[in-house]
């Protein structure tokens, strides 16, 4: 990342798969699209997420943070939450962005970062929470229960899924001859652009979207 970077507000990007999310925040900060703003640290909890491999190609460092040894010792979920903290923490991480982090977090990381953590959703405020939300979109679309879906980034509250304070929405078309995939397609587009105008609109940077 330019250097100009390094002296903004730190964020850690946490995510569990892809990245193509990551990819955009990246991408944005590249372009001069995020000043303000430093990605400093990318957490997964997943070895094989090709989100690494995306922060090692700009140079983000990156923390591998796995559930399982906490579950297989024993150890109850609000450790591995408070560890996770910890190590922001010791880092100066001021927001962080659940981008398609497949974890739900308690308190135990919450309380650290009030109001600075930012989630992003493929539904609609109140539709769809949880896992496969794009899948379950594109069934109840197929049912005749809906006509449309979105996508939402929010903050996270103290508690509930997918709920919380939003900061940006939009609607997503679903055409009667789309496959999953098209639809999935569709509302990655959307992601991608949202998540961005959402972290300029907190202030997390400085510039607007252009």
């Amino acid at each position: 990342m330019p250097d100009e970077k390094r002296d903004g507000k730190k964020i850690a990007v946490l995510v569990s798969g892809f990245g193509s999310n990551l990819q955009a925040i990246l991408d944005a900060a590249s372009k001069g699209q995020l000043t303000g703003t430093e990605v400093a640290l990318v957490v997964s909890n997943r070895r094989e997420a090709y989100g690494i491999q995306r922060a090692i190609d700009h140079g983000v460092p990156v923390v591998y943070f796995p559930l399982a040894p906490y579950t297989r010792a024993g150890r109850p979920r609000q450790e591995y939450d408070a560890a996770l903290a910890a190590i922001l923490r010791a880092l100066a991480i001021e927001w962080v962005v659940m981008a398609g982090w497949m974890h739900v977090f308690g308190p135990a990381f919450l309380d650290h970062f009030p109001q600075r953590v930012v989630n992003l959703h493929p539904a609609l405020p109140g539709a769809f929470p949880g896992t496969q939300a794009i899948a379950r979109a594109y069934e109840a679309f197929q049912r005749g229960e809906i006509d449309g879906t979105g996508v939402m980034v929010h903050l996270v509250p103290d508690e509930g899924v997918d709920v919380g304070p939003v900061v940006r929405q939009e609607k997503v078309p679903i055409h009667p001859d789309d496959s999953l995939d098209d639809l999935k397609t569709r509302i990655h587009k959307v992601e991608h652009r949202l998540l961005v105008e959402a972290l300029q609109q907190l202030g997390v940077a400085r510039e607007s979207f252009s």
